[in-house]
């Protein structure tokens, strides 16, 4: 039974290889620090920076009196909610919602070239809607809310880790 199991492990090694399967390892960004720039409370850079924190060897600066010293800098332009009506029933009460999140950026060096020029990203999810269970959408609604947040921070990172060059502004 242990020789079968031990062939059938075997086997499937190269498979395993064959379908593109490779762990996420360790990514090298353009910048070796990066100060975040932005309320020193913002739920939304706090997750930033855990996970700039988790997948490299980036210095995370959040301490203004550091902002000289890194090489680039995060400015978080805002973020912003919206909750919009997708339809409504014979009665005209709402039945469906879309609730959106947007977040704007920019990431650049100290001499003014551009890492990311300004960018917005946008995250949206539909929800039904009962008046009747109006506290229980409502943290339905920020539970979506807090995943499109993590989402967006995904995509963010993701985007820092591609860029390689600074674009001057001339």
């Amino acid at each position: 039974m242990n020789r079968r199991t031990l062939l059938t492990a075997l086997a499937s090694a190269p498979l395993l290889a064959a379908c593109g399967f490779k762990l996420r390892g360790s990514v090298d960004f353009a910048f070796k620090s990066l100060y975040l720039n932005g309320a020193a409370n913002s739920p939304f850079l706090k997750e930033l920076q855990r996970n700039l924190e988790g997948v490299g060897s980036l210095k995370v600066l959040r301490d203004p009196t550091e902002a000289l010293q890194a090489e680039a800098i995060y400015d978080d332009l805002g973020q912003r909610r919206e909750r919009v009506v997708v339809s409504r029933n014979a009665a005209g009460e709402v039945r469906e919602l879309q609730i959106r999140l947007f977040t704007r950026f920019r990431v650049r060096d100290q001499k003014g070239g551009y890492y990311v020029t300004e960018a917005e990203l946008m995250q949206y999810r539909e929800i039904s809607y009962v008046e009747t269970y109006a506290l229980s959408k409502a943290n339905e609604e920020e539970m979506l809310f807090r995943d499109m947040q993590t989402d967006l921070v995904q995509q963010i990172v993701r985007r820092l880790s591609i860029v390689k060059t600074v674009t001057t502004t001339d």
